[in-house]
């Protein structure tokens, strides 16, 4: 398994430079570390942030599980999505709004097939409130299919 948590991960996390505003670092309410943040009033209605993480050495013909926490927080705060390298088009996984400010996971399967999945990025899209954030915290990848809850 691969630990790739922003405080102490080993993976390669880039910001996309083509998009409308960055994730940020923001404290854990208990103080270990942090997560990355995009707070709601960042940009205008239907802005996108994008935070991708570069994989390398996935083995071809094989089936990983990324598992992540996330949370929406707020009235209206907006989308989160994650994309696949190798299937740009259509997300993997999207959520539009929090039932309340609690951390969830959040969890996708990556099979490789001949060409390999070499980047995951996660989509923080601008909703119209203004109060609350997007989170993302604990992003781990390990290999095989992803286990029951």
């Amino acid at each position: 398994s691969v630990d790739c948590s922003f405080s102490r991960g080993v993976c390669d996390w880039k910001q996309d430079t083509d998009d409308d505003f960055d994730w940020n670092p923001a404290d854990r309410d208990r103080g270990d570390g942090y997560y990355m943040a995009v707070p709601a009033f960042v940009g205008h209605k239907n802005d996108m942030g994008r935070l991708k993480l570069l994989l390398t050495d996935l083995k071809p013909r094989s089936s990983y599980c990324l598992i992540f926490s996330y949370r929406l927080a707020g009235e209206k705060v907006g989308k989160l999505r994650v994309f696949l390298a190798n299937k740009k088009t259509a997300p993997v996984w999207e959520e539009n709004k929090g039932k309340d400010e609690k951390w969830r996971t959040g969890k996708i399967e990556i099979f490789q097939g001949a060409e390999t999945t070499n980047s995951v990025t996660f989509e923080s899209e601008r909703g119209k409130g203004k109060t609350g954030e997007i989170g993302v915290d604990n992003v781990i990848l390990i290999s095989g299919l992803c286990p029951e809850d």
